[in-house]
């Protein structure tokens, strides 16, 4: 599950936490909202950031060759 936290502070500060994001992306999720909130003052990369997403995919070839003695 993707998850954007923000702490607002008395101050004005505001601290943003992105969870369930993989890789760079995060950024770009994030962008639009802070260029509304003000400059970004500092970043802090989780471990997701630097995760890579995994794809999977698996190729299965069969090959079956009959012939009229094996009947």
């Amino acid at each position: 599950m993707e998850t954007l936290e923000f702490i607002i502070y008395p101050d004005g500060r505001v601290k943003e936490t992105v969870t369930g994001i993989v890789g760079s992306s995060c950024q770009e999720v994030t962008r639009a909202i802070e260029a509304q909130l003000g400059v970004v003052v500092s970043q802090l990369q989780t471990s997701d950031y630097y995760a890579q997403q995994v794809n999977q995919s698996e190729k299965v070839a069969t090959q079956s060759t009959f012939s009229a003695s094996d009947w």
